[in-house]
């Protein structure tokens, strides 16, 4: 006998819940249990993707550690946002970079590290200029449950009427248990197209030659799903909120990093480095090494996200150790800043 790998209550628990938002319904055969979200960026990768295919990817958006090993044997090609715009997509820029070759334009929604979740409209927008260059939206949910602002989560697989959607998401982020490593990985068939091209075929046989999200949590996943009430997700959101407003105060006294949008979802801050204002700093990398040698403070660089000279902050821990962690971020930019540099402009009220 060969043990179970795949619960059909654990997919039929997802597909009803993802069904929830969604005007076109999800089948129990639509979604893939996946080990963790990773594991379903790598399926949606290799069993979507064509010979000689190119990806359009977020800039910044994935961690560049991730593209070299999920992305190896594509070329990648990515699009920018409008950071004037609260950091929605360019939509000329994803035009600008797809061809006959490119397969899927792959988004974060919420995004991470930008910290924004895209309005309605957009998405829409996005849908249409999709089904236009011939291409699929790949969806990366895993933030959803993390919307804290005054704009709401919209699923993309809401416009698969218009264009083939594939989500992807995992209770990593929305229960706060990343090491349970359970994900999936949603299709969101217009008119069969993932049928006829035999991508469930191609799905079930990555599935069978990779590892397997543990049967224990796919067991457990119903009554997640099901009996997590909206209490607990307003707690997480109301802590999330309380912490973005501390932190964003806080860079008000920074004038060497900008943040350019208060974020209204997930669990970070995104910073961008004025080196014009540091005596010593060269980039990301030797401002991240320099404040953690000094400060005993650990920021990501922009590069690993594909973007230099920008941070990522995390805000997600208790008011006083965020307080600290500003109180060491400051003392370190005033210490390498030029002596009596004058306040750079205002930007979304930091100052």
């Amino acid at each position: 006998m060969h043990p179970v790998l795949f619960l059909p209550a654990a997919k039929r628990a997802v597909a009803d819940y993802l069904n929830r938002d969604l005007p076109k319904k999800l089948s129990p055969d639509d979604v893939f249990m996946t080990v963790g979200c990773k594991q379903a960026i790598e399926l949606a990768v290799d069993t979507l993707a064509k010979p000689n295919a190119n990806i359009l990817l977020p800039k910044p958006g994935y961690p560049s550690n991730l593209i070299r090993s999920i992305f190896k044997h594509l070329e990648v090609r990515n699009y920018e946002f409008l950071r004037e715009e609260k950091y929605e997509i360019d939509l000329d820029s994803v035009g600008a970079a797809a061809d006959e070759n490119t397969f899927a334009i792959f988004i974060i929604n919420p995004h991470n590290p930008n910290g924004n979740t895209y309005s309605e409209a957009h998405l829409k927008q996005l849908a249409v200029l999709a089904r236009e260059l011939g291409i699929m939206v790949v969806s990366d949910e895993v933030f959803r449950w993390s919307v804290f602002g005054s704009n709401p989560f919209v699923p993309m697989g809401k416009f698969s009427s218009i264009v083939p959607v594939v989500t992807l998401g995992s209770i990593s982020k929305g229960w706060s248990v990343p090491g349970w490593r359970t994900g999936w990985i949603a299709l969101h068939d217009l008119d069969g197209v993932f049928k006829s091209k035999n991508v469930l075929a191609a799905i079930k046989q990555f599935l069978d030659l990779n590892s397997k999200p543990p049967t224990v949590i796919q067991a457990a996943i119903p009554t997640i799903l099901e009996k997590t009430g909206k209490e607990f997700f307003h707690r997480r959101q109301m802590f999330l909120k309380d912490k973005t407003d501390l932190a964003y105060y806080k860079l008000k006294s920074i004038p060497s990093l900008t943040c350019y949008m208060k974020p209204e979802a997930c669990t970070f801050f995104w910073t961008e480095l004025n080196l014009s204002s540091f005596v010593d700093i060269e980039d990301d990398e030797d401002f991240c090494e320099k404040l953690a040698t000094e400060e005993n403070l650990v920021l990501l660089p922009g590069i690993a996200f594909t973007l230099k000279n920008w941070v990522r902050h995390s805000i997600d821990m208790d008011t006083p150790t965020l307080e600290d962690a500003f109180d060491r971020l400051k003392s370190f930019c005033d210490r390498h800043s030029i002596s009596g540099e004058t306040p750079r402009k205002a930007v979304n009220g930091v100052n």
